[in-house]
């Protein structure tokens, strides 16, 4: 006959197993769900540039990434990647994730999935609610300042560079393809990033909005403020790069 005691003790080692590993893998991801500093490695997001180049037709550049280039898509990621899209199990894993750029024409904003998103999961208030939407406006104010400064110094040196071009000695066509592709990139994906931040703020007042007539709460006036200063920010961005391309998909409601 089975002894129920050894029983009980496989299962508790199996629990103990479990919990240990979930802990582990919690401690394996950043601050804010953001990937570890050593799991991350230095292109990690060049796809960027061959995304927003590639929903074109163009084609990308073959230049290696200058340490100015590399900072500018690192930054881009978090403000292109929707809100609320990445479960928790995958916060050590998302970074590494390509998303299709706002060019591709399949993509078609939906101003309300980040609402439904936010109301539909569990949780225990909606004031937790409110918290999780004036966290998501917060992090993104706080994420404004550092990409443009990072934008600024990349556009001012693609100015530079564009310039130069006339005055290199036989400039073969490759190097001039590369170099006017690596300005396109470059510029598009500022570019895409605009355009996140504008839908990102018609989201997040459609969020708004539902959580006000499902739960009035107190909060709803802090959120609104962030969110009121986020479209401050958004509409006078530090820098505008305009390529010659329109942007593809417009910010509806």
């Amino acid at each position: 006959m089975p002894d129920p005691h050894h029983k009980i003790r496989c299962f508790a080692s199996a629990l103990l197993l479990a919990l240990t590993g979930a802990t582990l893998g919690a401690c394996s991801g950043g601050d804010f769900g953001r990937t570890r500093e050593d799991m991350r490695s230095d292109d990690m997001h060049r796809w960027l540039g061959a995304e927003v180049t590639g929903s074109l037709g163009l084609k990308a550049s073959q230049f290696q990434l200058t340490d100015e280039e590399r900072q500018l898509r690192d930054l881009a990621y978090p403000m292109i990647e929707p809100p609320l899209s990445r479960p928790a199990w995958k916060s050590v894993f998302g970074d590494y994730k390509a998303l299709p750029s706002p060019w591709q024409q399949k993509v078609v904003f939906d101003r309300t999935m980040y609402g439904r998103t936010l109301i539909d999961e569990p949780h225990r208030s909606h004031s937790s609610r409110y918290a999780q939407l004036i966290d998501d406006v917060r992090n993104d104010i706080t994420r404004f300042e550092p990409f443009f400064a990072s934008a600024i110094r990349v556009i001012d040196l693609d100015k530079k560079r564009n310039a130069s071009m006339a005055r290199v000695s036989e400039l073969s066509p490759r190097e001039k393809a590369d170099a006017v592709a690596r300005m396109q990139e470059n510029s598009l994906i500022v570019q895409w990033v605009q355009q996140c931040l504008e839908q990102r703020v018609s989201s997040y007042r459609w969020a708004l909005e539902r959580l006000v007539i499902q739960a009035p709460d107190g909060m709803a006036a802090d959120a609104d403020r962030l969110i009121g200063e986020l479209a401050a920010q958004t509409a006078n961005p530090p820098v505008a790069a305009q390529p010659p391309y329109g942007r593809a998909v417009a910010v509806r409601g």
